[in-house]
């Protein structure tokens, strides 16, 4: 057993069929963990959880669909995953909505609170679905993956900064509460990822030259390399961790 093990762990992961999420799900599954791949399509989610199967074993994934703007569909899928694993040890709060670009003069009330309830309050909801049994068992690991938008101002990201600003508060708040049980929460701050919900940052060359202009590193990040944190926060690696927001992104926050 290595630090970094998931053997007979069992995780939860919102949005899991593409980006951020799949890698996650996939490293995950690699390390030993049986995953729960969860987004809004049921056939999408099938799909996902066969094609891990198949690398890493039948039972290794299951699928359950759920929008998480539905309190009931976040309800589903906690019962669903217990039904099927009997338990959850990791919960990432992966999943998030982005529906306006520009400036916070121009977005109308119901695109706000799309950002606001789908970002911060349906983690809210199904972190505290998840934890009961966490706490039962004086062990247990969440992950939101925030971003470096709740690091920085933005001209056009002004909602989606302000609901990860957020998620980084609503870690360190929940990781006062949970901690004296062993349940750690943290979060991941990725910057600038190759994914279809970042597209609009860097589809255009112009953008992307100026996005990675000033970052040590120079380019853009692919999901897989903001897996290896969520497997550490997951893993007995991350065990004295909690409350922290991991940054992720090639040292674009501090140039």
């Amino acid at each position: 057993m290595t630090l970094f093990d998931m053997t007979g762990k069992v995780a939860v992961i919102t949005g899991s069929t593409r980006g951020i999420g799949l890698a996650i799900a996939e490293r995950m599954a690699e390390h030993g963990a049986k995953v729960v791949i969860s987004s809004r399509k049921a056939d999408v989610c099938e799909a996902v959880a066969k094609e891990l199967n198949d690398r890493f074993g039948a039972g290794t994934a299951a699928a359950v669909a759920a929008n998480i703007s539905s309190k009931e569909n976040l309800q589903n899928l906690v019962d669903e995953a217990n039904r099927i694993y009997g338990k959850i040890d990791v919960l990432v709060c992966n999943a998030a909505s982005n529906p306006y670009y520009g400036p916070l003069a121009g977005i109308s009330d119901d695109q706000f609170r799309k950002i606001l309830d789908n970002n911060i309050v349906a983690n809210n909801w199904l972190i505290s679905m998840v934890v009961p049994q966490m706490i039962a068992r004086k062990d247990g690991s969440v992950i939101i993956v925030s971003s470096i938008g709740g690091l920085k101002g933005s001209t056009i990201l002004g909602a989606y900064a302000i609901s990860k600003a957020a998620d980084m508060q609503l870690a360190r708040n929940l990781a006062c509460e949970y901690g004296p049980h062993n349940v750690r929460v943290n979060c991941i701050a990725p910057g600038l990822i190759k994914t279809d919900f970042a597209k609009a940052l860097w589809d255009n060359p112009e953008n992307l030259k100026a996005s990675t202009a000033r970052s040590p590193l120079l380019r853009i990040g692919i999901p897989d390399e903001i897996a290896g944190a969520a497997v550490f926060l997951g893993s007995a690696a991350g065990n004295f961790m909690t409350g922290q927001t991991m940054v992720i992104d090639g040292g674009a926050t501090i140039s």
